[in-house]
Protein backbone atom coordinates (compact mmCIF):
# COMPACT_ATOMS: atom_id res chain seq x y z
CA UNK A 1 0.00 0.00 0.00
CA UNK A 2 1.34 3.75 -0.81
CA UNK A 3 0.38 5.47 1.99
CA UNK A 4 -0.19 9.51 2.40
CA UNK A 5 0.09 10.68 6.29
CA UNK A 6 -1.06 14.38 7.42
CA UNK A 7 0.13 15.90 10.21
CA UNK A 8 3.59 17.07 11.46
CA UNK A 9 3.79 17.05 15.42
CA UNK A 10 5.11 13.85 17.29
CA UNK A 11 2.15 12.04 17.47
CA UNK A 12 2.25 11.83 13.02
CA UNK A 13 6.09 11.03 14.21
CA UNK A 14 4.92 7.91 16.02
CA UNK A 15 2.27 6.87 13.29
CA UNK A 16 4.93 7.22 10.57
CA UNK A 17 7.65 5.25 12.76
CA UNK A 18 4.77 1.94 13.33
CA UNK A 19 3.22 2.64 9.83
CA UNK A 20 6.42 2.29 8.35
CA UNK A 21 6.77 -1.45 10.01
CA UNK A 22 4.34 -2.65 8.21
CA UNK A 23 4.97 -5.34 5.15
CA UNK A 24 1.91 -4.04 3.30
CA UNK A 25 3.96 -0.98 2.67
CA UNK A 26 5.19 0.00 -0.92
CA UNK A 27 5.51 3.67 0.26
CA UNK A 28 5.05 6.13 3.45
CA UNK A 29 4.58 9.81 2.36
CA UNK A 30 3.70 12.54 5.21
CA UNK A 31 2.58 16.17 4.60
CA UNK A 32 3.74 18.51 5.55
CA UNK A 33 5.58 15.80 7.61
CA UNK A 34 8.96 17.10 9.88
CA UNK A 35 12.94 15.80 10.16
CA UNK A 36 11.99 13.01 12.11
CA UNK A 37 9.53 11.48 9.86
CA UNK A 38 11.82 12.55 6.67
CA UNK A 39 14.06 9.58 7.67
CA UNK A 40 11.50 6.99 7.47
CA UNK A 41 9.38 8.55 4.33
CA UNK A 42 8.78 11.07 2.15
CA UNK A 43 8.04 14.30 3.05
CA UNK A 44 6.23 17.16 0.96
CA UNK A 45 6.00 21.11 2.03
CA UNK A 46 1.94 20.76 2.17
CA UNK A 47 -0.03 22.45 5.12
CA UNK A 48 -2.34 19.87 6.97
CA UNK A 49 -5.02 23.22 6.58
CA UNK A 50 -4.52 23.37 2.42
CA UNK A 51 -7.64 20.73 1.36
CA UNK A 52 -7.17 21.55 -2.42
CA UNK A 53 -3.07 20.93 -1.88
CA UNK A 54 -3.69 17.38 -0.14
CA UNK A 55 -6.21 15.92 -2.97
CA UNK A 56 -3.77 16.68 -5.40
CA UNK A 57 -1.11 15.37 -3.85
CA UNK A 58 -3.09 12.40 -3.16
CA UNK A 59 -4.07 11.72 -7.03
CA UNK A 60 -0.67 12.50 -8.02
CA UNK A 61 1.04 10.04 -5.61
CA UNK A 62 -2.39 7.27 -6.32
CA UNK A 63 -2.62 6.87 -2.85
CA UNK A 64 -4.01 3.78 -1.28
CA UNK A 65 -4.78 5.28 2.30
CA UNK A 66 -4.22 8.40 3.53
CA UNK A 67 -3.92 8.81 7.61
CA UNK A 68 -4.85 12.31 8.95
CA UNK A 69 -3.17 13.19 12.14
CA UNK A 70 -4.91 15.97 13.94
CA UNK A 71 -7.88 17.00 14.76
CA UNK A 72 -8.60 20.93 12.48
CA UNK A 73 -8.52 19.12 9.52
CA UNK A 74 -11.05 16.44 10.06
CA UNK A 75 -13.25 18.87 12.01
CA UNK A 76 -12.81 21.29 9.00
CA UNK A 77 -14.06 18.52 6.86
CA UNK A 78 -10.75 17.04 5.12
CA UNK A 79 -12.04 13.31 4.85
CA UNK A 80 -14.92 14.48 3.03
CA UNK A 81 -13.12 16.04 0.62
CA UNK A 82 -10.94 13.18 0.35
CA UNK A 83 -13.74 10.63 -0.08
CA UNK A 84 -15.76 12.56 -2.70
CA UNK A 85 -12.91 11.71 -5.06
CA UNK A 86 -12.72 7.89 -3.92
CA UNK A 87 -10.07 8.11 -1.63
CA UNK A 88 -9.71 5.71 1.30
CA UNK A 89 -8.89 7.56 4.33
CA UNK A 90 -8.88 6.74 8.31
CA UNK A 91 -10.70 9.79 9.97
CA UNK A 92 -13.75 11.01 10.52
CA UNK A 93 -15.49 13.31 7.89
CA UNK A 94 -17.04 16.63 9.77
CA UNK A 95 -20.19 15.24 10.78
CA UNK A 96 -18.56 12.71 12.92
CA UNK A 97 -15.61 14.68 13.82
CA UNK A 98 -18.11 17.07 15.67
CA UNK A 99 -17.64 14.85 18.73
CA UNK A 100 -14.19 16.64 19.51
CA UNK A 101 -15.14 19.86 17.49
CA UNK A 102 -18.26 20.81 19.67
CA UNK A 103 -18.15 19.67 23.49
CA UNK A 104 -22.19 20.62 22.97
CA UNK A 105 -23.07 18.05 20.60
CA UNK A 106 -20.83 15.28 22.19
CA UNK A 107 -22.70 15.91 25.49
CA UNK A 108 -26.01 15.60 23.06
CA UNK A 109 -24.86 12.63 21.87
CA UNK A 110 -24.07 10.86 25.13
CA UNK A 111 -27.18 12.18 26.57
CA UNK A 112 -29.41 10.17 23.95
CA UNK A 113 -27.24 6.83 24.54
CA UNK A 114 -26.78 7.24 28.52
CA UNK A 115 -22.86 7.43 28.24
CA UNK A 116 -22.24 8.40 31.61
CA UNK A 117 -20.24 12.03 31.59
CA UNK A 118 -19.76 15.00 33.93
CA UNK A 119 -23.00 16.71 34.63
CA UNK A 120 -23.60 20.36 32.99
CA UNK A 121 -23.81 23.30 35.18
CA UNK A 122 -25.58 26.41 34.44
CA UNK A 123 -22.96 28.44 36.44
CA UNK A 124 -19.85 29.01 36.89
CA UNK A 125 -19.24 28.57 40.40
CA UNK A 126 -16.03 26.59 41.69
CA UNK A 127 -15.50 23.93 42.28
CA UNK A 128 -15.93 23.26 38.50
CA UNK A 129 -14.22 22.59 35.33
CA UNK A 130 -14.85 25.60 32.74
CA UNK A 131 -14.09 24.42 28.87
CA UNK A 132 -14.01 25.94 25.17
CA UNK A 133 -17.13 24.60 23.33
CA UNK A 134 -14.49 24.18 20.17
CA UNK A 135 -11.03 23.25 19.51
CA UNK A 136 -8.31 24.49 21.59
CA UNK A 137 -5.20 22.52 20.87
CA UNK A 138 -5.32 20.43 23.94
CA UNK A 139 -5.62 23.91 26.03
CA UNK A 140 -9.53 24.84 26.00
CA UNK A 141 -9.98 23.22 29.69
CA UNK A 142 -9.58 25.00 33.43
CA UNK A 143 -10.33 23.20 36.59
CA UNK A 144 -11.33 25.58 38.95
CA UNK A 145 -10.88 25.31 42.75
CA UNK A 146 -11.66 28.89 43.07
CA UNK A 147 -13.30 32.58 42.15
CA UNK A 148 -9.89 33.60 40.66
CA UNK A 149 -9.25 30.53 38.80
CA UNK A 150 -13.07 30.96 37.66
CA UNK A 151 -12.12 34.60 35.77
CA UNK A 152 -9.22 33.42 34.85
CA UNK A 153 -10.03 30.37 33.37
CA UNK A 154 -13.21 32.74 31.40
CA UNK A 155 -10.67 35.24 30.61
CA UNK A 156 -8.26 32.99 28.97
CA UNK A 157 -11.34 31.12 26.44
CA UNK A 158 -12.60 34.09 25.84
CA UNK A 159 -9.48 34.52 23.27
CA UNK A 160 -10.63 31.37 21.57
CA UNK A 161 -14.14 32.68 21.01
CA UNK A 162 -17.32 30.59 20.63
CA UNK A 163 -19.30 29.07 23.84
CA UNK A 164 -18.15 28.04 26.74
CA UNK A 165 -18.72 25.19 28.92
CA UNK A 166 -18.85 24.82 32.51
CA UNK A 167 -19.45 20.93 33.85
CA UNK A 168 -18.68 19.35 37.38
CA UNK A 169 -15.61 18.71 38.74
CA UNK A 170 -15.28 14.65 38.73
CA UNK A 171 -12.42 13.11 40.93
CA UNK A 172 -10.63 10.33 40.32
CA UNK A 173 -7.76 8.78 37.72
CA UNK A 174 -7.50 10.08 34.19
CA UNK A 175 -7.83 7.20 31.45
CA UNK A 176 -7.35 7.71 27.46
CA UNK A 177 -8.87 5.00 25.84
CA UNK A 178 -8.34 4.59 22.30
CA UNK A 179 -10.40 2.76 19.68
CA UNK A 180 -9.98 2.18 16.16
CA UNK A 181 -13.58 2.30 14.16
CA UNK A 182 -14.85 1.54 10.78
CA UNK A 183 -18.41 2.86 11.84
CA UNK A 184 -19.79 0.32 13.13
CA UNK A 185 -17.06 -1.86 15.41
CA UNK A 186 -14.47 -1.14 17.71
CA UNK A 187 -11.11 -2.29 18.52
CA UNK A 188 -9.33 -0.70 21.70
CA UNK A 189 -6.03 -0.18 22.14
CA UNK A 190 -4.17 -0.29 24.82
CA UNK A 191 -5.26 2.34 27.52
CA UNK A 192 -2.68 5.19 28.78
CA UNK A 193 -2.46 8.05 30.83
CA UNK A 194 -1.42 11.79 30.01
CA UNK A 195 -0.07 14.46 32.05
CA UNK A 196 -1.63 17.89 30.87
CA UNK A 197 -0.41 20.17 33.69
CA UNK A 198 2.75 22.30 32.63
CA UNK A 199 4.89 21.10 36.19
CA UNK A 200 5.08 18.90 38.18
CA UNK A 201 2.56 17.72 41.02
CA UNK A 202 0.43 18.48 38.29
CA UNK A 203 0.56 22.18 38.95
CA UNK A 204 0.47 25.02 36.25
CA UNK A 205 -1.98 25.94 32.96
CA UNK A 206 -3.18 22.65 30.69
CA UNK A 207 -0.88 21.97 27.86
CA UNK A 208 -1.25 19.55 24.98
CA UNK A 209 0.28 16.95 27.06
CA UNK A 210 4.20 16.66 28.74
CA UNK A 211 4.12 12.94 29.50
CA UNK A 212 2.19 9.70 29.17
CA UNK A 213 2.68 5.84 30.37
CA UNK A 214 0.71 3.05 28.97
CA UNK A 215 -1.36 1.05 30.11
CA UNK A 216 -2.85 1.88 33.10
CA UNK A 217 -2.42 -1.00 35.64
CA UNK A 218 -5.34 -2.66 36.83
CA UNK A 219 -7.23 -1.84 33.38
CA UNK A 220 -6.84 -5.56 31.50
CA UNK A 221 -8.43 -6.76 28.78
CA UNK A 222 -12.00 -7.61 30.73
CA UNK A 223 -12.15 -4.36 31.94
CA UNK A 224 -11.21 -2.52 28.90
CA UNK A 225 -13.48 -4.14 26.66
CA UNK A 226 -16.57 -3.16 29.25
CA UNK A 227 -15.38 0.60 29.03
CA UNK A 228 -15.49 0.61 25.08
CA UNK A 229 -19.00 -1.51 25.57
CA UNK A 230 -20.43 1.15 27.55
CA UNK A 231 -18.53 4.08 25.92
CA UNK A 232 -17.53 3.71 22.49
CA UNK A 233 -19.94 1.53 20.82
CA UNK A 234 -22.65 3.82 22.12
CA UNK A 235 -21.56 6.58 20.39
CA UNK A 236 -20.79 4.74 17.27
CA UNK A 237 -24.14 3.51 16.43
CA UNK A 238 -25.80 7.01 17.81
CA UNK A 239 -23.61 8.62 14.62
CA UNK A 240 -24.43 6.15 12.41
CA UNK A 241 -28.31 6.18 13.17
CA UNK A 242 -27.54 10.10 12.72
CA UNK A 243 -26.18 10.01 9.07
CA UNK A 244 -22.86 10.49 10.82
CA UNK A 245 -20.86 7.50 10.59
CA UNK A 246 -17.28 7.18 12.64
CA UNK A 247 -14.61 6.00 10.31
CA UNK A 248 -11.03 6.80 12.43
CA UNK A 249 -9.72 6.64 15.81
CA UNK A 250 -12.35 7.50 19.02
CA UNK A 251 -10.45 8.19 21.64
CA UNK A 252 -12.36 8.83 25.04
CA UNK A 253 -10.92 10.72 27.77
CA UNK A 254 -12.07 8.87 31.06
CA UNK A 255 -12.45 9.68 34.49
CA UNK A 256 -12.45 6.85 37.14
CA UNK A 257 -14.51 8.01 39.90
CA UNK A 258 -15.99 5.94 43.20
CA UNK A 259 -19.20 6.17 41.05
CA UNK A 260 -18.04 4.61 37.99
CA UNK A 261 -16.22 5.95 34.85
CA UNK A 262 -17.38 9.09 33.35
CA UNK A 263 -16.43 10.71 29.95
CA UNK A 264 -14.55 13.79 30.34
CA UNK A 265 -14.15 14.48 27.00
CA UNK A 266 -14.17 12.36 22.58
CA UNK A 267 -11.34 13.24 20.66
CA UNK A 268 -11.81 12.30 17.07
CA UNK A 269 -8.21 11.59 16.22
CA UNK A 270 -5.13 9.44 18.48
CA UNK A 271 -3.97 11.72 21.17
CA UNK A 272 -0.55 13.28 21.78
CA UNK A 273 1.20 12.41 23.37
CA UNK A 274 -0.48 8.94 24.14
CA UNK A 275 0.24 7.52 20.88
CA UNK A 276 3.90 7.71 21.53
CA UNK A 277 3.54 5.03 24.16
CA UNK A 278 0.49 2.94 23.20
CA UNK A 279 2.08 2.53 19.42
CA UNK A 280 5.60 0.56 21.04
CA UNK A 281 3.36 -2.01 23.21
CA UNK A 282 1.43 -2.52 19.51
CA UNK A 283 2.47 -6.27 18.42
CA UNK A 284 0.24 -6.07 15.82
CA UNK A 285 0.10 -4.59 11.79
CA UNK A 286 -1.10 -1.05 12.40
CA UNK A 287 -1.43 -0.61 8.55
CA UNK A 288 -3.69 -3.68 8.09
CA UNK A 289 -5.84 -2.03 11.04
CA UNK A 290 -6.12 1.34 9.42
CA UNK A 291 -7.10 -0.15 6.11
CA UNK A 292 -9.30 -2.45 7.59
CA UNK A 293 -11.40 0.23 9.36
CA UNK A 294 -11.49 2.66 6.72
CA UNK A 295 -12.88 0.01 3.85
CA UNK A 296 -15.39 -0.87 6.80
CA UNK A 297 -14.35 -3.80 7.24
CA UNK A 298 -12.76 -3.73 10.85
CA UNK A 299 -13.94 -7.20 12.26
CA UNK A 300 -11.27 -10.22 11.89
CA UNK A 301 -8.75 -7.33 11.92
CA UNK A 302 -6.86 -7.55 15.61
CA UNK A 303 -4.21 -5.60 17.20
CA UNK A 304 -2.61 -7.73 19.62
CA UNK A 305 -0.55 -6.10 22.63
CA UNK A 306 3.21 -6.37 24.20
CA UNK A 307 3.59 -7.50 27.57
CA UNK A 308 5.01 -4.66 29.59
CA UNK A 309 4.46 -1.02 29.28
CA UNK A 310 6.27 2.33 27.83
CA UNK A 311 6.67 5.92 28.83
CA UNK A 312 7.03 8.79 27.31
CA UNK A 313 8.74 12.34 28.54
CA UNK A 314 7.83 15.12 26.51
CA UNK A 315 10.88 17.80 26.35
CA UNK A 316 9.24 21.08 26.08
CA UNK A 317 10.40 24.81 25.46
CA UNK A 318 10.61 26.60 28.84
CA UNK A 319 7.50 29.44 28.40
CA UNK A 320 6.03 26.43 26.93
CA UNK A 321 2.33 26.58 26.74
CA UNK A 322 2.52 30.54 26.19
CA UNK A 323 5.79 30.25 24.40
CA UNK A 324 7.86 28.30 22.33
CA UNK A 325 10.91 28.46 20.98
CA UNK A 326 12.88 28.80 17.48
CA UNK A 327 16.50 28.08 16.17
CA UNK A 328 18.08 26.59 19.20
CA UNK A 329 20.18 24.17 18.37
CA UNK A 330 19.36 20.58 19.79
CA UNK A 331 22.02 18.10 20.49
CA UNK A 332 22.28 14.36 21.91
CA UNK A 333 19.30 12.68 20.02
CA UNK A 334 21.23 10.53 18.20
CA UNK A 335 22.84 9.28 21.68
CA UNK A 336 19.05 8.82 22.92
CA UNK A 337 18.36 6.93 20.16
CA UNK A 338 21.63 4.62 20.71
CA UNK A 339 19.86 3.89 24.39
CA UNK A 340 17.28 2.39 23.06
CA UNK A 341 15.33 4.96 22.93
CA UNK A 342 12.15 6.23 20.61
CA UNK A 343 13.12 10.46 20.06
CA UNK A 344 9.75 11.22 18.34
CA UNK A 345 9.86 14.75 16.95
CA UNK A 346 7.15 17.19 17.91
CA UNK A 347 8.72 20.73 16.83
CA UNK A 348 11.78 20.64 15.42
CA UNK A 349 13.19 22.11 11.75
CA UNK A 350 16.17 22.04 10.40
CA UNK A 351 18.62 24.93 9.34
CA UNK A 352 20.47 23.48 6.71
CA UNK A 353 21.88 19.93 8.27
CA UNK A 354 21.81 20.87 12.14
CA UNK A 355 18.33 20.16 14.38
CA UNK A 356 17.22 23.09 15.63
CA UNK A 357 13.81 23.12 18.41
CA UNK A 358 10.84 24.99 16.43
CA UNK A 359 7.71 24.64 18.63
CA UNK A 360 6.37 24.20 21.97
CA UNK A 361 6.33 20.96 22.56
CA UNK A 362 10.05 20.49 20.89
CA UNK A 363 10.61 16.14 21.06
CA UNK A 364 9.26 13.03 23.07
CA UNK A 365 11.56 10.24 24.67
CA UNK A 366 10.18 6.91 25.00
CA UNK A 367 10.71 3.89 26.24
CA UNK A 368 9.46 0.12 26.91
CA UNK A 369 10.45 -1.52 29.90
CA UNK A 370 8.93 -5.30 31.83
CA UNK A 371 7.38 -2.83 34.33
CA UNK A 372 6.54 0.78 34.12
CA UNK A 373 9.11 1.75 36.77
CA UNK A 374 12.31 0.20 34.28
CA UNK A 375 10.17 2.24 31.39
CA UNK A 376 10.26 5.02 33.41
CA UNK A 377 13.59 4.78 34.44
CA UNK A 378 14.71 4.38 30.56
CA UNK A 379 13.13 7.50 29.61
CA UNK A 380 14.19 9.56 31.89
CA UNK A 381 18.23 8.47 31.57
CA UNK A 382 17.50 9.00 27.20
CA UNK A 383 16.00 12.38 28.24
CA UNK A 384 18.96 13.62 30.05
CA UNK A 385 21.15 13.23 27.13
CA UNK A 386 19.21 15.51 25.25
CA UNK A 387 19.85 19.23 25.52
CA UNK A 388 18.81 22.55 23.45
CA UNK A 389 19.07 26.14 25.16
CA UNK A 390 15.50 26.65 27.58
CA UNK A 391 14.66 22.74 27.69
CA UNK A 392 12.57 21.66 30.21
CA UNK A 393 10.80 18.55 31.45
CA UNK A 394 9.22 17.44 34.29
CA UNK A 395 9.98 14.88 36.42
CA UNK A 396 7.39 12.82 37.45
CA UNK A 397 5.74 11.49 34.55
CA UNK A 398 4.21 7.65 35.70
CA UNK A 399 6.25 8.46 38.80
CA UNK A 400 2.88 7.43 41.25
CA UNK A 401 2.18 4.32 38.52
CA UNK A 402 5.89 3.15 39.07
CA UNK A 403 5.79 2.82 42.73
CA UNK A 404 1.96 1.79 43.03
CA UNK A 405 2.08 -1.30 40.21
CA UNK A 406 5.40 -3.47 40.97
CA UNK A 407 4.99 -4.56 38.25
CA UNK A 408 2.83 -4.58 34.66
CA UNK A 409 0.20 -7.53 33.61
CA UNK A 410 0.03 -7.97 30.37
CA UNK A 411 -1.17 -5.31 28.20
CA UNK A 412 -4.98 -5.23 26.89
CA UNK A 413 -4.90 -7.53 23.97
CA UNK A 414 -8.30 -6.21 22.10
Amino acid sequence: MRVLLVGSGGREHALAWKLAQSPSLTELHAAPGNPGIAKIAYCHPIRAEDHEGLLALVRSLEADLVVVGPEGPLVAGLADVLRRFGVAVFGPGAGAAAIEGSKSFAKEVMAATGVPTAARLAVARPPCVVKADGLAAGKGVHVCRSRGEVEGALRALAAYGGDVLVEELLEGEEVSLFAVCDGREALPLPPAQDFKRAFDGDEGPNTGGMGSYAPVPGLGPGEVEALTAAVHRPVLEELGRRGRPFVGLLYAGLMLTADGPRVLEFNCRFGDPETQSVLPLLDGDLLVALAAAAAGELPGASLAALDGAAVTVVLSAAGYPERGVRGEPISGVDEAEASGALVFHAGTALHGDRLVANGGRVLGVTCRGATVAEARDAAYRAARLIAFEGMRFRTDIAAAAAANAGSVAQSPAP
